[in-house]
């Protein structure tokens, strides 16, 4: 792209919102436009953030010539459709996580960007959170050793949340708890097997006919002596709410805390010990280094509820953004892109048909490769 700020569109404004201020003060892009169906809230940001277009109609937003990239802050069951209509209209593409909610959906994206030629990323937040950020640096310094396995972990109580959640299979929004476990070796998942324990309330189990209340799946890393675990739980598990992975290497460990606001562990043989994780802020622009530790509120001064459960995301938020842009103006592909986001996203999906039967191996699809 040339050497002008990139426009973007902001599409969905609950959690959408939290990303305004920070591509406000980026400095290679300009938060050119917003949209929203409830013409209320719309009117409601647009008028706090001092942002002059506004839609509530996805479709005519992309009609915009001055439109360059779309961030998608949807429910989840609408980030495939959206993701290629805006890639077909030549435009580059972010999307919050799950990529999509099919093999088959994961695929059409991957082929859309492979025919535009424009660039898709999916804003993982683990992946740039100040506790990856730390594990990675201590990977790359050597101080980890060999890897020799992974596990992650998200398990979280959805109740109270918009209806389309009630009862999601647990492994279709695995991507915070598998994005780690691949990223840090920077790896591919190879073939998947997983096994359903227990089980929801009986009223939440039609709407996806997934019957468990956790999901545990094993991962073979491809071209890798490496395999990882992951677990996921929706509804009805006692568990304060965990985001975490854990790293276990020849020299060093690294063990996420088991309480939230605790100090993570770091093992060198028998001597474990608590390790403060610093904030990675030096890493970003001057202009949104305060969005690490600084959440951005609502009008009503209360932040969106995947903020507060996932403790700020572990200041992934300004790395997110900066990634994104950065890849446009340099020109270069994103962590992850459209090929890395199916492969991390089609774990999930596959984790859970094999959970529906019974552990069978399944193994991801080419299209995740390459």
């Amino acid at each position: 792209m040339s050497n002008k700020p990139i426009n973007i569109a902001i599409v969905g404004l609950g959690f959408g919102a939290e990303f305004i201020p920070i591509y406000q003060k980026h400095p290679d892009a300009n938060m050119y436009a917003i949209c929203q169906r409830n013409t209320e809230k719309l009117e409601e940001i647009g008028n706090a953030f001092g942002i002059e277009k506004r839609y509530t109609d996805f479709d005519e937003l992309l009609k915009d010539p001055e439109v360059d990239a779309v961030h998608i802050n949807t429910p989840i069951q609408n980030h495939a459709e959206q993701s290629i209509a805006a890639l077909r209209a030549g435009k580059h593409v972010a999307c919050t996580v799950p990529m999509a909610t099919s093999v088959e959906d994961c695929k059409r994206i991957v082929d859309a960007v492979k025919e535009t030629g424009l660039t898709y990323m999916m804003m993982e937040t683990v992946v740039y959170s100040r506790e990856f950020l730390f594990v990675k640096e201590l990977y790359e310094n050597g101080e980890l050793g060999k890897i020799q396995f992974l596990r992650g972990s998200h398990q979280q109580e959805m109740g109270g949340w918009p209806g389309y959640w009630e009862g999601l299979p647990p492994m279709h929004y695995a991507t915070h708890c598998v994005s780690p476990v691949l990223a840090l070796p920077k790896a591919s998942a190879e073939y998947v097997s997983c096994f359903g324990s227990g089980r929801i309330d009986e009223n939440l189990i039609p709407k996806y006919g997934s019957p468990f209340a956790i999901e545990t799946c094993h991962i073979k890393l491809k071209d890798s002596d490496l395999s990882a675990e992951v677990t996921r739980s929706l509804f009805n598990t006692a568990r304060q709410y965990r985001e975490s992975f854990d790293v276990y290497g020849s020299k060093k460990s690294f063990e996420w805390t088991l309480i939230e606001h605790e100090d993570s562990v770091i093992h060198t043989g028998e001597s474990p010990e608590r390790v403060k994780i610093k904030d990675y802020a030096h890493l970003l622009p001057t202009e949104i280094q305060e969005f690490t530790t600084e959440s951005v509120y609502d009008l009503e001064g209360h932040q969106h509820l995947s903020f507060i459960q996932g403790s700020g995301h572990g200041g992934s938020h300004p790395h997110l953004v900066h990634e994104f842009v950065s890849s446009l103006s340099k020109n270069r592909q994103p962590y992850p892109n459209a090929v890395e986001a199916a492969n991390i996203t089609c774990v999930g999906i596959l984790a859970h048909e094999s959970a529906m039967k019974g552990g069978e191996i399944m193994h991801l699809p080419e299209f995740t490769f390459s």
